[in-house]
């Protein structure tokens, strides 16, 4: 039986433009695949522990029988999350771009993936599983845009999954968020709703090809 995992990261649930179009891509799996498993991992409902990764790498070097107890669960955390992923046949990891960068639950999360025996640094470990990455934007960053480069997640989520990991990722950007909220932004509504529907459209696609 085929299993997906779904990771979501942003604050809101009511409204999220990750969640939604992660849904999409999601959905899109589970209609050609009516029998399968969708396994589930919020991390901003459920978030993990900002110090579990220090207590996990400092276990990593001592002898076990000398670990404190928060050691023993650090570690445990970081086996659970590692087998997870490992255990899971395709990915769908739903991630807003915030501050310009990856939000501190999905960093940590991938901080504890790597700590994972199986899934340190250059393994190569999922070579060939596929990810589809969403990304939800607020402003614009692509190229010709302002602030083009100040998108400093998506490139960063993309070497952890395709270059350490070894991971395929389609990424699909749903960008221009706030159009609908910053009076700023008012004239870019037309293209914020342009944007996103081709988020969802793209990750129905990308959804439909991770099933086959």
């Amino acid at each position: 039986m085929s299993t997906l995992l779904r990771v979501d990261a942003s604050m809101r649930v009511d409204g999220s433009v990750s969640r939604a179009v992660g849904d999409s891509a999601t959905e899109a799996w589970t209609a050609e695949h009516p029998d399968g498993t969708v396994t589930r991992r919020d991390l901003s409902a459920s978030p993990l522990p900002s110090t579990t990764w220090a207590l996990a790498v400092s276990a990593a070097y001592a002898p076990e029988d000398t670990w404190t107890q928060d050691q023993k669960d650090a570690r445990a955390l970081v086996q659970q999350l590692g087998d997870e992923l490992i255990a899971a046949d395709v990915v769908v990891l739903a991630s807003p771009l915030y501050n310009f960068g990856p939000g501190q639950y999905v960093k940590t999360w991938i901080d504890l993936l790597i700590a994972h025996p199986k899934l340190g640094p250059g393994t190569q470990a999922l070579a060939g599983k596929k990810l589809v990455l969403v990304v939800a934007e607020g402003g614009g960053y692509r190229a010709g845009t302002p602030r083009e480069g100040w998108d400093h997640g998506t490139p960063y989520l993309q070497r952890i999954f395709v270059d350490n990991f070894g991971m395929v990722v389609d990424t699909v950007i749903a960008d221009l968020t706030l159009a609908d909220t910053t009076p700023a932004m008012a004239h870019l509504k037309g293209a914020a709703a342009t944007a996103l529907s081709a988020a969802h459209e793209d990750a129905r696609a990308h959804g439909a090809r991770l099933a086959a």
